[in-house]
């Protein structure tokens, strides 16, 4: 019963329909810059689907800073919470675009809601999607971190991520440690999408080399590569890289005191039975993307 309570905790940011509709408003920042009230709102061509958890919110700061880009701040959830709603008022949520500029939105749960490859692509069949993944098991880690930052009456990580402890069964129904076996997940949207539309953004390099993910991310949407090195600078306390000043802007821009939080210590038993886990599921999605984003490696070097 706890864990399904726990299931059931909101994503990242509920966000409520007042906020979207001041999000689509003229004069809303709906990009590196104000958005002007010229224009028109456009379906979005560019989605970043998930991972939550995985630094959706470091990248959508990121490249909002690009001219030709226009994002909505908050999340739409309109292909998983929304779609009732329909087109019109995913539409009216957007900010409003210039020829040639890019509409985007995030919202992390997409990647792991069944429906929504289906209904993108019954949107818009060529829109490009971006994934940002992260070492399934840190990324379960710090999403069950924020649900204890709202919630410290939940049980322990340990309670959760078993369904038998003495035979190290993992319980793979909880959400925190479901999210992280991306290949099934990406089974999903290859029914639907080819992978050369689809992005996939470590978010380990998003923090250890930003400019250079943001490189092939600006590439992927065909943009001129205009977020470089000079857009970002380590932030010690943080632990991990700040967009500098927008030209529009007094101060840094930073991501908000949740993130970077820090993890609680977790039993090195739970976390060595997760990486056997999650071991045979990351191969296999090396093996799907193309790309070795090298987990077991890094966790060899500690």
């Amino acid at each position: 019963a706890q864990s399904g309570a726990f299931e059931r905790d909101p994503q990242e940011s509920s966000t409520t329909d007042e906020e979207l509709s001041r999000a689509g408003s003229p004069g809303s920042r709906g990009g590196g810059s104000t958005t002007p009230d010229y224009g028109e709102k456009r379906l979005p061509q560019a989605l970043i689907i998930g991972v939550k958890k995985g630094g959706t919110r470091a990248l959508l700061e990121a490249i909002r800073a690009h001219p030709d880009v226009r994002a909505v701040g908050t999340e739409p959830h309109f292909f998983d919470r929304n779609y009732e709603k329909g087109l019109e008022w995913y539409r009216n949520v957007m900010p409003k675009t210039l020829e040639g500029q890019i509409t985007m939105e995030k919202t992390p749960s997409y990647f792991v809601t069944n429906e929504a490859p289906r209904r993108i692509h019954s949107m818009a069949k060529d829109t490009k999607l971006i994934v940002v993944v992260r070492n399934p098991v840190t990324r379960a880690i710090s999403d069950y971190t924020q649900t204890l930052s709202k919630k410290p009456e939940i049980p322990t990580f340990e309670v959760l991520a078993f369904k038998n402890r003495t035979l190290g069964l993992i319980d793979a129904s909880w959400s925190a440690i479901r999210i992280g076996i991306y290949a099934l997940h990406l089974e999903n949207w290859l029914q639907y999408f080819p992978l050369s539309q689809i992005l996939f953004v470590s978010g380990e390099r998003l923090i250890t080399d930003p400019a250079g993910e943001m490189a092939k991310v600006q590439d992927f949407l065909g943009l001129k590569r205009i977020v470089t090195e000079k857009h970002f600078y380590f932030n010690k306390t943080k632990g991990f890289p700040c967009l500098k000043k927008p030209e529009d802007s007094s101060a840094p821009r930073c991501l908000g005191k949740s993130k970077g939080r820090t993890h609680p210590k977790i039993d090195p038993d739970v976390i060595h039975r997760l990486r056997k886990f999650y071991k045979p599921f990351n191969v296999m999605f090396y093996q799907m993307t193309g790309q070795d984003f090298q987990w077991e490696q890094e966790e060899s070097d500690k």
